[in-house]
């Protein structure tokens, strides 16, 4: 996404925000939705928690570039990542036992733990994912537009009721943005 940005192919893209992502881009609006980061374990696995994944000899799937992995690359210190393109290798690689977890986002760890029968997605997280509107550089006055929608979809419950009509488990409305005193706010 922050590619098509820079060559000028698109305006706008929906992004995790992170913060290497930020200066090849005007901004990102106010996140409209939010979920976590965790783990998916097989049956049987000692892995309890969040913090047990970290440690030597542990083997984690991790999906290239994607945003929980960048979450997670910061915070690892002794557990290995084993990089693959798509969720369904970091499946393969879990289902196979050629690694202790696999890391992604909750509902798509969810949906694949319904394959693996045993397997856990764990209570915990490691980190916690809030998408927004990115736009180009260049393109302020989008940003100001957008993040004004932004807040007003997610105050009306148009982005509750379309979480619910999705079925996205464990995924919530982000929360409202704070006003700062003395700002008026875009219109």
């Amino acid at each position: 996404m922050v590619e098509c940005l820079k060559a000028g192919a698109c305006d706008v893209g929906f992004l995790g925000y992170d913060p290497a992502r930020a200066a090849d881009v005007e901004g990102f609006s106010p996140p409209f939705i939010e979920f976590d980061y965790t783990f998916l374990v097989p049956a049987g696995s000692s892995i309890r928690s969040a913090a047990d994944v970290d440690r030597l000899g542990v083997r984690v799937a991790a999906v290239h570039a994607h945003a929980s992995t960048l979450a997670l690359t910061r915070l690892r210190k002794q557990a290995d990542l084993v990089s693959v393109d798509t969720p369904d290798g970091a499946f393969e690689l879990l289902r196979t036992g050629r690694v202790d977890a696999w890391a992604s986002a909750r509902h798509v760890l969810d949906d694949y733990s319904t394959q693996l029968p045993g397997s856990r997605v764990l209570e915990d997280r490691y980190g916690v994912n809030r998408p927004a509107v990115v736009v180009a550089k260049g393109k302020a006055a989008h940003l100001a537009y957008i993040s004004e929608f932004i807040e007003e979809i997610k105050t009306s419950g148009f982005v509750q009721q379309a979480i619910t009509r999705s079925g996205w488990r464990g995924v919530r409305v982000a929360p409202p943005r704070a006003h700062t005193p003395g700002r008026e706010r875009p219109r």
